[in-house]
């Protein structure tokens, strides 16, 4: 039988449309032999607006819930993901050939990881793509250089959350992702960070969908108050985390 890795995109009416961009991207992977991947896409509420851009593909489903926010909507994913391993892909966004395959060699290769990030490319309107500046070596990341790195960075996390590819088992034992209306993402990050290493991949691994209806880009998302909210709720739970004396592989206490 096929090994899955199960990839999770939370969607919502705005940005439906972008979904068969993200499908093409999904299959232009090539995967190892034995390996196969399978897509749930899960709406951020029960609209009539994201079926029609759904793919027909046996290897995707659809499922609805109740609106929460993307990280519910990703959470609620997880009752249909049967797989070693969970990769994260925002609607919007896009996958870069080969990158499924390099988590998957990264995360085969050292059972005591727990999860992978790559380097991202922002993706512009225009078509063209810009890097980002200060991405670290290709590597392990060791347990909470991610929150120390955040930290001393006005909250901005040296790798990406949307990259994500984490054993389920581990992305479980965590809960998902943080019920907050944005950082959520980071949140887990953080998270996973303070329980397990983790690697980053210096090759491109996403194409990262800048636009003008995108939710990190609306005033809100900025709003002082909040942010300040949530980066102080997402830095104590990754303290607590670590406190615990809790790891990820158990053996490596």
């Amino acid at each position: 039988m096929s090994r899955r890795v199960i990839v999770v995109t939370a969607v919502h009416g705005p940005t439906a449309a972008f979904l068969p961009e993200a499908h093409k991207s999904l299959r232009a992977q090539e995967l190892p032999p034995g390996w196969e991947w399978h897509w749930v896409i899960q709406e951020d509420g029960r609209t009539d607006e994201v079926r029609p851009h759904v793919p027909d593909n046996t290897r995707v489903t659809f499922h609805q819930s109740r609106p929460g926010g993307p990280g519910v909507a990703r959470t609620f994913a997880l009752a249909h993901a049967e797989g070693a391993y969970v990769k994260i892909l925002d609607a919007d966004d896009q996958l870069t050939p080969g990158a499924l395959a390099r988590d998957l060699a990264v995360l085969e290769a050292d059972p005591a990881l727990g999860w992978t990030t790559s380097r991202v490319l922002d993706l512009l309107p225009d078509g063209t793509t810009a890097g980002f500046p200060g991405d670290p070596d290709e590597g392990p990341i060791e347990r909470g250089a991610v929150l120390d790195h955040w930290q001393a960075n006005d909250f901005r996390a040296q790798v990406h959350p949307a990259t994500l590819c984490v054993r389920r088992d581990l992305l479980l034992a965590l809960g998902g992702w943080m019920a907050l209306p944005a950082s959520e993402d980071t949140g887990l990050l953080l998270a996973l960070n303070s329980v397990s290493r983790g690697w980053f991949s210096a090759e491109a691994g996403l194409l990262y969908r800048k636009w003008e209806g995108q939710m990190t880009g609306q005033p809100a998302h900025a709003d002082p108050v909040e942010r300040r909210a949530r980066m102080a709720v997402v830095a104590a739970r990754a303290r607590a985390l670590g406190s615990l004396g809790w790891r990820y592989p158990p053996a490596a206490r």
